[in-house]
């Protein structure tokens, strides 16, 4: 057997696809490609593919990270090939490598992502700034998400581990987020400009990088 990690783009025409359907979306790209997939054991076999971080809906990336398992050898070369042609417009390859089966599960590994953040509220970027360091020098953030299941409260603050402004023009511009991922939390991009004091949801959410635990 052998694994391998897929490196991704989802653009505007995918955003809104949940993660279910994307899965489903590469699994038939990958038997009409003809890939070998290995399957796993028990009752219910199923396709061994596993995304890194699911991505919210609405947000596109240039990053996403999956690792597959194939029951025969193929080259990356081959591979990105042979599956690029079954893939639809908004998705595509940037990068196939070798994986060792041995390795923890990706998902495990992910300890951060990084965004890119367009937002429009009028500040000035002197105000913007302020608000960043402002939001950094922060011991705690304490914070309430709505859910259909009620009301969770947590500390945002912890969930926040970098942030700085890209470029902005009086009117609007980008921000970048270095954002918490793994098993005890993630952080939203859209709750951390809202503690930023801005009103307005952002007009785009782009992931730009993931960032795995050090080897």
């Amino acid at each position: 057997m052998q694994r391998l990690r897929i490196r991704f783009s989802r653009g505007e025409e995918l955003k809104f696809i949940s993660h279910l359907d994307l899965m489903r979306l590469w699994q038939r790209a990958l038997q009409r490609a003809g890939v070998a997939l290995a399957y796993s054991e028990g009752f219910n076999p199923h396709p061994r593919l596993s995304l890194a971080a699911p991505l919210a809906l609405g947000v596109t990336s240039e990053a996403e990270l999956m690792d597959i398992v194939l029951a025969r050898w193929s080259s990356p070369h081959a591979f990105t090939a042979a599956v690029s042609r079954q893939l639809p417009p908004g998705i595509a390859i940037g990068g196939v490598f070798n994986a060792s089966l041995n390795l923890p599960s990706l998902q495990s590994q992910v300890r951060f992502a990084e965004y890119t953040v367009a937002l429009e509220d009028g500040k000035t970027k002197e105000e913007v700034e302020a608000a960043v360091a402002g939001l950094l020098a922060r011991d705690e953030l304490p914070w309430e998400h709505q859910r259909d299941t009620g009301p969770r409260r947590y500390d945002l603050r912890v969930l926040i581990d970098d942030l700085w402004v890209i470029d902005w023009d009086g009117g609007g511009g980008c921000l970048g987020m270095r954002l918490r991922c793994d098993s005890g939390g993630s952080g939203r991009p859209e709750q951390v400009s809202a503690a930023l004091g801005f009103e307005k949801y952002p007009a785009s959410i782009h992931r730009t990088r993931l960032i795995l635990e050090a080897k």
